[in-house]
């Protein structure tokens, strides 16, 4: 019996480890450059009590450039609650231009630079990465899997699971 239970223990720390933070956990702390200024922004302080949706991106990912137009509007409609859109350049291997892409989003936005090691620490093996934080830094919503393939179909359904989880929280 005992052999059993540790073989269960075993199993949910491997699938935790695996899988990164999940829903009802605190997401980890991270210090990293913000992509425009070279700032050090510092999480969760820089959620100031307040949600965010987190966005694992690259510039050669066409899912992410398919979602961040949604981002941009999901930021603009959520603004008076202070929810902001913090993303993190992770996976690039040096294919693009991070600091353009940002630019050329037109809106407002915290972009942390060479965020692989925090991709890591969250477990976001496939990009995009995209999350829904409260203000004390807990995981509410993390994006599924899918099989649907890039484009406006699966940005709408992601942005829609990404309000619902917003809705949530206020």
């Amino acid at each position: 019996m005992t052999k059993n239970l540790s073989a269960i223990v075993l199993s949910v720390l491997l699938s935790s480890a695996l899988w990164g933070v999940q829903i009802g956990e605190d997401a980890p702390a991270w210090t990293g450059t913000e992509l425009a200024d070279g700032a050090q922004v510092n999480f969760p302080q820089v959620l100031n009590g307040k949600p965010a949706v987190l966005v694992f991106w690259a510039t050669w990912c066409p899912y992410c450039k398919a979602f961040m137009p949604y981002a941009g509007k999901i930021r603009a409609d959520y603004a008076e609650q202070g929810v902001q859109i913090v993303t993190f350049n992770a996976l690039e291997r040096g294919k693009g231009d991070p600091k353009a892409y940002v630019e050329s989003l037109d809106f407002p936005l915290v972009a942390i630079a060479e965020a692989d090691d925090i991709a890591k620490d969250y477990g976001v093996k496939f990009i995009p990465g995209l999350m829904v934080v409260d203000g004390e830094g807990s995981v509410v919503y993390r994006r599924g899997w899918t099989d649907l393939p890039a484009g406006s179909k699966v940005a709408q359904q992601w942005d829609s699971e990404v309000r619902s989880a917003l809705d949530e929280l206020n």
